[in-house]
């Protein structure tokens, strides 16, 4: 048993999506979060700079006594993981759009990758397309822009629609089913996506799936938060950009929690 929470960062708020489904799953578990929005986003920074900024959330983490850090942030992952792994002891896991699924679901053999400029330029964002694409097309998307817009609040904004119906055009013409989103904070979008596709185009996002892999090395190392009495788990919110705008992307949730402004 370990009582540490689980540490989660990302480049801004867009990693409060995998909380969500981590804390579903695991309602017992502490958790807390680091919002970098000060830096976001990673996705126009080079490599180096993604790495630095990822030892350093991992420092803060680990410094706060986080038993298991989620890099919630498909740019830091695809950039800094492997770098992390060998600096690092404690279990991390990592986030990879979800090609396979959707390769592997796909009726018209046309699938859709919506992500940011450093995912989709990385070497593990290609090695992972290769290795489970075969046979399937893949159209790689640059959501240039959509993670400012949602650091600001504006989810459904005009600004935000109307580059959405841009990036989205030219994969619809090709005859994609599925839609691949390779950035955290674009499940916000799926209400307005939802709005704007044909019914048979399915949207995959990576939520699910990394919160079933957090519960599997919990498992793995015997790290779960667990007794007779255990009430449900605390949570913690940090970010060094605009907390008003965090708390409102959390305003819909029941479990108790506390949400402040860092400097870092």
């Amino acid at each position: 048993m370990n009582k540490g929470p689980i540490g989660i960062f990302d480049s801004g708020i867009g990693g409060t999506s995998i909380w969500r489904e981590v804390s579903r799953m695991l309602p017992n578990e502490d958790t807390l979060y680091l919002a970098d929005s000060k830096n976001a986003p990673y996705g126009e920074r080079t490599k180096d700079q993604i790495v630095q900024l990822s030892i350093k959330n991992v420092e803060f983490l680990k410094n706060k006594g986080c038993k298991l850090i989620i890099v919630a942030c498909n740019t830091a992952t695809t950039n800094a993981i492997t770098e992390l792994r060998k600096l690092y002891k404690i279990p991390l896991i990592g986030i990879e759009p979800a090609i396979k699924p959707a390769a592997l679901n796909s009726k018209t053999k046309t699938v859709g990758v919506l992500a940011t400029k450093g995912t989709l330029s990385s070497a593990l964002f290609h090695h992972t397309s290769e290795n489970h694409a075969n046979g399937i097309t893949v159209l790689e998307q640059e959501g240039t822009g959509l993670v400012e817009l949602i650091e600001q609040g504006e989810v459904y904004s005009d600004r935000t629609r109307e580059l959405l119906q841009k990036y989205l055009e030219p994969m619809l013409k090709k005859g994609i089913d599925q839609l691949v989103l390779g950035c955290t904070h674009y499940p916000y979008l799926i209400p307005l996506l939802k709005e704007m596709l044909p019914k048979n185009i399915r949207i995959i996002d990576s939520g699910e799936g990394v919160a079933k892999q957090t519960k599997n090395i919990l498992q793995k190392y015997g790290l779960f938060n667990e007794g007779s009495s255990l009430p449900v788990g605390k949570h913690q919110f940090f970010t060094n950009g605009d907390v008003l705008i965090l708390k409102d992307f959390l305003k819909d949730i029941t479990v108790p929690y506390s949400a402040q402004f860092l400097d870092f």
